[in-house]
């Protein structure tokens, strides 16, 4: 089943690969030889080695170079500690041009690690090998952007950072215990449906900024998002509409991150590949977090 994150669309989550073997492993070993003596000497080493099997400890994704649930999260939580350092120093540089003469946060970091993260984005999902560095690069980007953006939303609406982030905590925490409980999993039809909505939401989304490009919505107008403040539908902005099935969606996609990592867990792939996964996660959790922010921005500017 293909993934909506380009990076789980990797073989390594949907096909399966040959187990590499790993010191003190399980050995096929047989028992031959024309005589007696050879037989019985090449049976005890066989015992001796099984004996040795039960009594190691269990081997881990190290031993193994295998993919693991426990190694991929340690990964996971790697990555976003680098974000997080990162996003102080985007929000700190973005706080640091406002004064009297420039009473507003400036956008530099903003843009820096937008372009930067979207660069490394596109080069991690669609390359064919998997490197750390460049996954640990695209959080730092990320992070500037993130503490930027942050700081932007912020400094308008005083307290959205915290309400935004415990909402996404909450959104994910939630999303993982449905999925560890096995009560949702991906599916062809609901990714098909997925698939369809966010093509529509891509399609609205550039409508929506290139009318605000194109002046449609002038200052003082209260479209200050777009189609997704002014246009209202029984009294309720369009954007917190269409922000919930966004979240939605982001949340759908998580689940889709959690089913294609136990997929390359059960596919015996590579130790780096859980890499791939953290950098999956951290896509679909940003992705959340800035539409939960949009969506409290759209209804405290309301």
């Amino acid at each position: 089943m293909p993934s909506a994150n380009p990076a789980f669309n990797n073989p390594a989550f949907q096909e399966p690969r040959a187990v590499k073997s790993y010191p003190g492993g399980p050995a096929a070993a047989t028992i031959g030889g024309t005589s007696q003596t050879g037989q019985m000497a090449q049976a005890a080493s066989v015992n001796a080695q099984l004996e040795g099997q039960f009594a190691a400890p269990a081997a881990g994704a190290i031993d193994t170079d295998r993919m693991t649930v426990e190694d991929t999260v340690l990964k996971t939580i790697g990555l976003f500690a680098v974000l997080v350092v990162l996003a102080v120093v985007g929000w700190v540089w973005s706080m640091s041009a406002v004064s009297v003469a420039n009473p507003s946060p400036t956008m530099i970091p903003w843009i820096v690690g937008l372009v930067g993260g979207f660069a490394l984005a596109m080069v991690i999902s669609f390359s064919k090998t998997v490197r750390p560095a460049l996954i640990f690069a695209y959080a730092a980007f990320e992070g500037l952007f993130v503490g930027a953006i942050s700081a932007f939303f912020e400094f308008l609406f005083p307290g959205i950072v915290l309400q935004a982030t415990l909402a996404t905590l909450a959104v994910v925490g939630v999303t993982l215990a449905l999925f560890a409980s096995g009560k949702i999993r991906a599916s062809k039809r609901a990714t098909k449906i997925w698939m369809i909505a966010m093509i529509g939401y891509l399609v609205f989304s550039l409508i929506n900024v290139g009318m605000m490009m194109f002046g449609a919505f002038p200052a003082g107008s209260g479209g200050a998002f777009g189609l997704l403040s002014s246009v209202k539908i029984l009294g309720i902005p369009l954007g917190l509409i269409i922000g919930v099935f966004v979240v939605i969606m982001a949340a759908y996609s998580l689940v889709q991150d959690f089913d294609f990592i136990q997929q390359g867990v059960r596919n015996r792939a590579p130790r780096k590949y859980g890499w791939l996964g953290g950098f999956g996660i951290m896509v679909t959790v940003v992705w959340l977090y800035i539409e939960i922010l949009r969506i409290i921005a759209i209804a405290r500017s309301n």
